[in-house]
This record gives C-alpha cells, sequence and structure tokens, in this order.
C-alpha cells in the first residue's frame, strides 16, 4: 500500500475508534475506510445525450454499458473488474439480486425485469477487462433530463449535500458550456475536493466529430474550441482540462470487426466522384447507388456504428494506408481522441489515486470533528495536520488547482514551469522536467541542475513574497523527486538509491 495510504488507514481506525458511539460518523468512516483499497473512482458524467455510455464502452473497449433510452440508462451504474462476468442489481430497500448475464450480438443486455429506475440503488457490473483493472468506471444519469428525478440521481451521487462526492474524479462530457454544465461542476468542487478548486475534474468536448458537420477535419475544429475553453472562461477553474473527443468512433474503433474492415476496403476502391457522391450526407450514403458494391443494408449498418464522419474517415484512412483491420482500428482509435483521454486519466487521475482518495477521507474527518466534537478529537487534528504537512502529493494537488485558477505573482514562464513541475503535464520524471524520451544523462543533469538553481534563488530571494516562496518550495520538492527517480542529485549523475532528498512524489 502506498506509504500515505498506511497512515491514513491508521487515522481513519482511529477516528472510528472516537466516534464508536455515533452510527451515521461510524457509517460514513467505515465506507472510507473499504474505499481507500479500491481502484481509483472515475465517474462518467454531462448532459442528456452527451455520450456518456459510448465514451465508457471505449474506454473499456467493449459495447457492455447500455447506450439506449431504457430504465438502465437512468439508473448508476458501476463497472469494476472481476474474472468472471456478474451483474448485480442493488434495489433501493437495501435487498440485491444478480441479473442473468446475457449478449446480443456483442452488446451486454442490462435487464431489471420490469422494475424502474427508481426501485434501483445501482447497478454494479463486474467484467473481465484490463481497463478495469485500474479504475472503477461509473456511468451516471443524464444531468438536465427532462425528468427531475433522473438527473437528481446524478447529483445525490457525485455532489451530495452533506458528504462527500462518491467519485473520486470525473471526466465530464458537453458539448458546448452551458450554464448546467458550469453550476454542476461547481457543485462537484466543492464536494469532492474542498471548496477551494478543482483537482479532480476534466472536461470533455463530446461527439467532437459533429462539430464540424462530420466533416474530415471536424476534429481539428473541435480542439480549436477546447483550446478556448482550456484558457479562457469558467472551466479553467472548475476542470483541469479540456479535451475533445468523438465518443462514437471511439467505441467502434475498439470493436471494429473485419467485416467492417472489408466494407472500408469496397468504400476505398470506389471511383473518386462515385465514393464523394456518396458520402455528401447521411441521405445519400443510404440511397441506392448502380455503380456502388456495398447494400444499403450495410451502409445503414455502418453509420448506425460510426456515424458519417467515421464512414468518410475509415475509407480516407484505408486509402491512406491501413491494410488490416487492426490497422484500421488503431489509427482510427487515435483520431477519435481517445488515447488523449486515457494518457490524461494515467497522468492526472490514476498517478495520484492515492492523493485523491486522501484529500476525500481527510475532508470526512475534518467535518466529523467540526460539526460534532469529541473527547479525542484533538489527537486526530494533529494527525490531520501531520499527514497533510506530510503528503507531498496533496500538496501538488492544491498548488495546481491555485495556479490553474490566480495569479500567484510569477511571471508567465515561471507559472507555465511551476504547473509543469508539479505535474500538470504528467508526472513522469521527464514530463515534469520537460525533457524528451531520448534525453541524454548529461541533459538530464544540466536541466536538473538548471531547474533547481532558479527555483532556489526564487525562494531564497528577499524580494520574493511569502506565497511565493512557499510555491517555490513544493517545486523544488518535485523537482527534486523527479531528479531522484532519474538517478540525478543537483545536477550530478549517480544512482537514484544514492539520491537523498526529502521526499518523492508518489
Amino acid at each position: 500500500m502506498h506509504a500515505g495510504l498506511r497512515e491514513l488507514s491508521s487515522l481513519l481506525d482511529a477516528a472510528r475508534e472516537v466516534y464508536g458511539d455515533d452510527e451515521d460518523a461510524v457509517g460514513r468512516l467505515d465506507e472510507w475506510i473499504g474505499r481507500i483499497h479500491e481502484p481509483l473512482r472515475l465517474a462518467v458524467a454531462g448532459m442528456v445525450k452527451a455520450g456518456k455510455s459510448t465514451l465508457l464502452n471505449a474506454l473499456i473497449g467493449e459495447k457492455i454499458a447500455p447506450t439506449d433510452a431504457g430504465e438502465c440508462t437512468r439508473t448508476i451504474t458501476w463497472y469494476r473488474y472481476g474474472q468472471t462476468a456478474k451483474i448485480t442489481l442493488h434495489l433501493a430497500n437495501g435487498a440485491e439480486e444478480q441479473l442473468p448475464v446475457r449478449r446480443v450480438d456483442g452488446q451486454l443486455v442490462l435487464d431489471l425485469e420490469g422494475r424502474t429506475a427508481d426501485d434501483v440503488a445501482r447497478i454494479e457490473v463486474e467484467w473481465p477487462s484490463e481497463s478495469l483493472r485500474s479504475l472503477i468506471l461509473i456511468d451516471t444519469p443524464g444531468i438536465g433530463s427532462l425528468s427531475e428525478a433522473v438527473s437528481a440521481r446524478s447529483f445525490r451521487f457525485l455532489t451530495p449535500d452533506d458528504s462527500e462526492s462518491g467519485a473520486d474524479a470525473i471526466l465530464y462530457l458537453l458539448r458546448h458550456v452551458h450554464s448546467t454544465d458550469v453550476g454542476f461542476l461547481e457543485a462537484f468542487r466543492d464536494s469532492a475536493a474542498g471548496s477551494a478548486h478543482a483537482v479532480n475534474a476534466v472536461a470533455l468536448l463530446s461527439r467532437a466529430d459533429e462539430i464540424g458537420s462530420g466533416r474530415i477535419d471536424s476534429l481539428l475544429s473541435a480542439a480549436q474550441i477546447a483550446g478556448r475553453y482550456r484558457r479562457d472562461g469558467d472551466l479553467r477553474t472548475l476542470a483541469l482540462d479540456c479535451i475533445p473527443v468523438a465518443g462514437l468512433l471511439a467505441e467502434a474503433a475498439r470493436t471494429l470487426r473485419e467485416s467492417e474492415f472489408a466494407a472500408f476496403r469496397e468504400l476505398a476502391d470506389l471511383d473518386r466522384e462515385v465514393r464523394d457522391r456518396m458520402l455528401i450526407s447521411v441521405d445519400r450514403f443510404t440511397r441506392p447507388f448502380e455503380d456502388a458494391t456495398l447494400t444499403v443494408e450495410t451502409r445503414r449498418a455502418l453509420l448506425d456504428r460510426f456515424g458519417l464522419f467515421g464512414v468518410r474517415l475509415g475509407a480516407a484512412l484505408v486509402r491512406g494506408g491501413a491494410t488490416s483491420s487492426s490497422d484500421l482500428r488503431d489509427r482510427m482509435v487515435q483520431q477519435s481522441g481517445l488515447v488523449d483521454v486515457q494518457r490524461f486519466v494515467a497522468d492526472q487521475f490514476r498517478s495520484r489515486a492515492a492523493a485523491l482518495k486522501a484529500r476525500g477521507a481527510l475532508q470526512v474527518v475534518e467535518t466529523l470533528l467540526r460539526e460534532r466534537p469529541i473527547d479525542g478529537s484533538q489527537e486526530l487534528q494533529g494527525a490531520i495536520e501531520r499527514l497533510r504537512a506530510g503528503e507531498h502529493d496533496l500538496r501538488e494537488l492544491e498548488l495546481l488547482a491555485a495556479l490553474r485558477s490566480a495569479d500567484l505573482g510569477l511571471d508567465q514562464q515561471d507559472h507555465a514551469e511551476a504547473e509543469r513541475l508539479i505535474g500538470g503535464d504528467g508526472t513522469t520524471p521527464s514530463a515534469r522536467l520537460g525533457l524528451a524520451v531520448s534525453a541524454t544523462d548529461q541533459q538530464a543533469a544540466s536541466r536538473v541542475r538548471d531547474v533547481l538553481a532558479h527555483w532556489h534563488a526564487l525562494a531564497e530571494s528577499p524580494v520574493t513574497d511569502r506565497g511565493a516562496a512557499d510555491l517555490a518550495r513544493v517545486v523544488i520538492r518535485s523537482a527534486e523527486g523527479a531528479a531522484s527517480e532519474l538517478g540525478v542529485a543537483d545536477g550530478r549523475l549517480g544512482s537514484a538509491s544514492d539520491v537523498v532528498t526529502t521526499g518523492a512524489p508518489a
């Protein structure tokens, strides 16, 4: 177990003993005692029809989350790793039932057997997917639904009024920034990470292929819009990033069939003029063509799975050299934006899972101490302060959020470098130090020497205010940690085991 989580576990056990006569407090503490040992809980949320279930299928790599408008899409559904497939229905009355595992045309069928979403607390799907070994993915009902009860389920789970969020981090899908999106992200920030800053949410500009009316360059247009959202406006303080993604394309690509590759190859082999006429619109593509070898039924099936953008892209990629179904799949996945989402989740959420869980667990203990003071609380408060002081990951998270939402007195270059060094572009040593993958040991040593010299000078300068000096010391600690992992000390080469620092980020 992560060293910080061991200390956190001891704190939670101590708090449970102190609050042993308070049934509600014990229940909340027991939940976190179990929760800190789980994989990261990553929720997928957003407005109705934002493409949540489609993206979730893409992340898992199988079409198991329902994407129709049935009762199951109005419930909260958990997807976690299991050696064998298993579906458990957790009913609102506290009972549990096992549902049969059935697949139709490769898609998992979730059947509530006549029950409504109001009868269900949550559905839990265990599935033997490698993608779920380090994540628990949670599909939530659409926010802004015409049914207030449907929206309320997501709000109660992700942004409860009287407790911590049920998720450690969130992928929030939006098609454009709406006041409802801003309101939800503000509530999630306050519930999940304390009221100061957002450190565990990323915005996804979903259905990005539709932004340019399905044109081949649609994702380029979407990237420009996401860039504006990332730099300006409300999202900058509410999400760590904004990433464009075409969920339908990603889902279809990850489950691409040989018959679909054959259809794309036939489409690519058509005379260019015929192919271009067919791909003008959905209506044209599904119209009978004398020169077309693909049946209307096959074309409609391609549209259902890939959308018009995906069909155009698939044909273009085959013409561009994709010679097998696996090659086409990889190229489509790359084009969809899914790889960027997966990389962000790995760099910013999974690598910081211990710190994200610690932040939530400390919040529950602090809330109990504030609202229900009791004998022994002074010792618990001291343990909390020691944990916060010793957990560099927590300080990095708080500083990263602060840097992205406020002017902390640094010039533009130092501001950008501070973000990178504390993990804003990823938590690997190379990402922190801005080193190319091919950097030599000597280049790494030179970079460490320059970075530490600059930030030590800033921290010790008599003209640096206290806040900026404290910030500089956090950055120095992060740089020393990166240097330690690379086997570099103060700009000198050496084995990582020989490097003595005050600690390194996990």
